[in-house]
């Protein structure tokens, strides 16, 4: 596995490592100077005032979010058996960042046939093509008309609850282009908001990457294609949020 030090990793490694044997977990770390690129690269595309609003939003809405949220995450943890439980040290290795020379250094020295991606930087070239290996990744969203972050709040933002879901797709060198192996849609309850619904969906990515593994383990790999439009999306600004929490009731 190759994955970053979110909560998500945790999901994931104790999702499957029952079921699969996990050699080593490479635990990358992210930059100082990666953030500072990724909002200069933010601002650049999307603007300065879509930025402060992006910002505002983080710090007014999540944050708030964040407590009247608690008793809800804990219930979904509990109720889709999300264990927090600690990564085993013995087979835990860290890494300055996932495209880092080390990064790739260690990979070479493990080989593996199979690597999982979850919550990492957006992986380079450097480090697809260093390796021989099929990169996995969980995207929560459905691919490839909800990319970038947040999908499933999109979806259901846009009216689009039938694409309210999950994806587990091949890594390439784009942003959730990689080939689709599975795709699995939630369903959200009135409690459910900005910050529970990524919890529905990494649980129903750890049904979607078990499924896919075995794909891939029985050399029965077949990417699908979905006839959808290809949109790339960022965080909603603050005034974005409060208009569709006002208008759709989409919290």
């Amino acid at each position: 596995m190759l994955v970053g030090h979110g909560q998500s990793a945790k999901f994931m490694y104790n999702g499957l490592k029952d079921e699969f044997e996990i050699m080593n977990v490479l635990r990358a770390g992210y930059t100082s100077k990666g953030r500072v690129n990724f909002l200069k690269r933010r601002a650049k595309r999307l603007g300065y005032s879509k930025l402060i609003g992006q910002i505002l939003f983080q710090i007014c809405c999540v944050r708030l979010l964040n407590v009247f949220s608690k008793a809800r995450v804990e219930e979904l943890k509990r109720n889709l058996q999300l264990s927090e439980e600690d990564i085993n040290k013995n087979i835990l290795i860290d890494v300055p960042s996932v495209n880092s020379d080390e990064c790739l250094k260690v990979l070479k020295r493990l080989n593996p046939d199979i690597i999982i991606v979850n919550g990492t930087e957006i992986i380079s070239k450097k480090i697809l093509n260093g390796i021989r290996a099929t990169f996995v990744n969980t995207h929560v969203g459905i691919t490839p008309k909800y990319r970038g972050v947040h999908g499933g709040y999109w979806a259901l933002a846009s009216d689009d609850k039938d694409n309210c879901g999950v994806t587990v797709h091949l890594v390439d060198a784009g942003i959730d282009t990689g080939g689709i192996l599975r795709q699995g849609i939630i369903k959200v309850t009135p409690q459910d908001n900005f910050i529970t619904y990524p919890y529905l969906q990494l649980a129903e990515g750890i049904t979607c990457m078990k499924l896919a593994l075995k794909d891939i383990l029985n050399d029965n790999i077949l990417p699908v294609k979905r006839d959808l439009e290809s949109k790339l999306w960022y965080h909603p600004t603050l005034w974005q949020y409060l208009y569709v929490r006002i208008t759709k009731g989409v919290k």
